[in-house]
């Protein structure tokens, strides 16, 4: 049901995000799985401004959270099952999508 929801665009879907870091701010090599979630939202654009907001509040990130605050270089791993799984970087200019071959 939920995929039928997806594909017809009806109201709000469950993501899989995964937060990818580097041992050390700034870095681009070497991303690492920090964490991994389920949150709702209705598109990527939603889920990704949730996943920001929520993880740059000191009291608002969960106890098993290990990494630092989501910064410029940190890479958001949203996947969808069988719609495929899509990255975005931290930029400058706010999150870019990229390809997989560039998370190394």
């Amino acid at each position: 049901m939920l995929a039928i929801k997806r594909m017809m665009k009806i109201g709000s879907g469950e993501y899989d995000v995964t937060i990818m870091q580097t041992p050390n701010y700034g870095e681009s090599k070497g991303y690492a799985p920090i964490l991994r979630l389920t949150m709702e939202a209705s598109n990527h654009k939603e889920l990704i401004s949730k996943v920001y907001k929520k993880f740059n509040v000191t009291d608002s990130i969960p106890q098993n959270y290990v990494g630092r605050f989501i910064g410029t270089g940190d890479v958001l791993m949203i996947d969808e099952g069988t719609f495929g799984i899509s990255y975005y970087r931290l930029e400058f200019g706010g999150w870019k999508k990229i390809n997989r071959v560039q998370v190394r």
